[in-house]
């Protein structure tokens, strides 16, 4: 036969046992589980009472043992008869001795936990708002006052105590608790340190040494030969920025040869090429296209033979050298320079004169940006970007300017130059021309109204055939200076005439035999390539046996 136990655990609904911890919290503070609705409505709550003070007598409570019959009575209730509810009353009502007597050795042993009191704590007298909402200050002021104030001591202490797995400090070295990889790195950078000290000072040593060469030492006067310290090291700084400057400076410090006396110019002239020679422009349709400005062929050409004609850009040899060559095929340029020659500062490519290698007395430079001659811009004759017009004329309308400027041989041109500072050249120049034209034109007529009009040795020499004019030797079909100045032709008039016949001959000449020089030019480069390429091979094939020797004959 089954035990009363038994029966009874069959026989009632199943019970579910809470906690240890609820069942404390529940019996501390006498909450029922469910309160009847008639309980919980009529009564008051008790501001008056401090938090975990037991409820007067007034307040009806259910205790734990009640709460759960009454909630699991009913359910039992309709599943049995109604002949057994005594039963288990009865039953329910007894003791359970194996659970309370464990429960109340738990109530009486243990010690409220830290959230027990903290909920105790919380349990404060609801304030009235109906008086309006009160301030929280005097709360936080009592939990500020709670808090322990700092203390350094027993913060250092903590932190000593804290470190070495559980071990105090004093027991083992520091060095006892750092892995082996870590010394390693450790090591690893201690010799970097060393290394780097090494090549500092052995630097040091290297780039401050006396300079070498008299040339060296004259071009650096602020850092002369010496074994000091100080020079050591403004020799060091020196060197370092003639390192750096490589990339900053053009390639050569003399970017033209000396000059050659059967080919020399008095004056050199130094233009751009893009938006002052030729246009270019991208479109979808066409891409890239490029225009030769107009006049551009007789600007050169007339120019030459007073001039040493340079074309400097500010674009790479890869781009530019090819549109030279287009542009100019008989080489009337003398030298062209391209952006390897230019200075680089501040993102600008700066066109410095004075690597030229001539005496900047007789350079002029013709440009379209302002900052290429931000060195020398004394030199400069700035213009506005040719944009494609065909009608422009403004190239060719400076030659009258540059053609005085050498017909008059002036020392520095730079004075000329800045005597059209602010001004339009071409057209302040015709001016000037026009009045000095008109007062020439009076002093003839003055010195003619002076002098006979016939002498007796003019009259004997045209008797001879001879002219006036005395020693010199004119070339043909050109006047002696004395018989164009009895025409009224100043002296810039005759210079301008016989330049232009030198013109003339010029493209006579290229006329003639200007294809015969393209070939010539073409396959002396083709030639060359030859040769270049026979050079190459035989460089690569000189270290097999029997390799890079002479061709036998045939």
């Amino acid at each position: 036969m089954l035990s009363r136990a038994s029966l009874r655990a069959i026989r009632s609904p199943p019970r579910i046992v809470s906690s240890t911890a609820w069942t404390r919290s529940m019996a501390r503070h006498n909450r029922p589980n469910q309160p009847q609705p008639n309980q919980t409505q009529n009564r008051k709550p008790e501001y008056s009472r401090p938090p975990g003070a037991p409820p007067t007598k007034s307040a009806s409570y259910i205790s734990p043992n009640q709460s759960n019959s009454k909630l699991q009575a009913p359910n039992s209730s309709k599943n049995q008869p109604e002949s057994s509810k005594d039963a288990l009353k009865e039953d329910f009502s007894r003791k359970q001795d194996e659970y309370e007597a464990a429960l109340f050795a738990e109530d009486t042993d243990a010690q409220p936990s830290a959230k027990d009191a903290a909920e105790g704590q919380s349990q404060q007298p609801l304030p009235d708002l109906t008086q309006g909402i009160p301030s929280t200050i005097e709360f936080e002021l009592k939990e500020n006052s709670k808090r322990d104030p700092l203390n350094l001591t027993e913060a250092q202490e903590a932190t000593q105590t804290s470190g070495g797995g559980g071990r105090g400090k004093g027991e083992l070295p520091a060095s006892a608790y750092v892995s082996s990889s870590e010394r390693k790195r450790l090591r690893f950078a201690n010799y970097m340190y060393a290394s780097f000290a090494v090549f500092v000072a052995t630097g040091y040593v290297f780039l401050g040494r006396n300079w070498e060469t008299e040339e060296e030492e004259n071009a650096h006067p602020d850092a002369p030969s010496g074994w000091a310290i100080g020079l050591m090291w403004a020799r060091a700084k020196a060197r370092l920025g003639d390192q750096l400057n490589y990339y900053s400076e053009p390639a050569f410090p003399k970017l033209l040869p000396n000059p050659d006396p059967i080919f020399e110019r008095p004056y050199t002239l130094v233009l751009s090429l893009e938006d002052l020679l030729i246009h270019s422009e991208w479109s979808r349709e066409h891409g890239w296209r490029m225009a030769k400005r107009p006049g551009v062929d007789y600007f050169l050409r007339y120019l030459s033979q007073y001039y040493e004609l340079v074309i400097f850009t500010s674009q790479p040899w890869a781009v530019a050298d090819p549109v030279i060559r287009k542009l100019d095929p008989f080489h009337i340029v003398t030298w062209p320079l391209f952006r390897e020659a230019t200075r680089y500062e501040k993102g600008e490519y700066i066109k410095d004169l004075s690597y030229l290698n001539r005496d900047l007395s007789k350079v002029i430079l013709i440009d379209t940006v302002p900052h290429h001659a931000k060195n020398q811009p004394e030199n400069a004759i700035i213009l506005k970007k040719w944009e494609g017009q065909v009608q422009d004329k403004e190239l060719v309308s400076l030659i009258p300017f540059l053609e005085y400027i050498h017909t008059m041989n002036y020392s520095d041109v730079r004075k000329a130059i800045s005597s059209f500072a602010g001004t339009h050249i071409p057209t302040e120049f015709a001016k000037r021309e026009a009045v000095a034209r008109k007062r020439f034109q009076e002093q003839i007529e003055e010195e003619q109204k002076k002098k006979p009009k016939h002498s007796g040795l003019g009259f004997l020499g045209n008797a001879l055939g001879i002219k006036s004019g005395g020693m010199m030797v004119m070339a043909e079909g050109e006047q002696s200076p004395a018989e164009a100045f009895a025409q009224g032709k100043m002296l810039q008039d005759q210079a301008r005439e016989r330049g232009q016949r030198n013109y003339e001959a010029l493209e006579k000449e290229i006329r003639e035999n200007g294809e015969k020089w393209l070939k010539e030019e073409a396959a002396q480069e083709e030639k060359m390539k030859e040769e270049g390429m026979k050079a190459m091979k035989t460089g690569f094939t000189s270290w097999l046996p029997g390799g890079g020797g002479p061709e036998p004959s045939k």
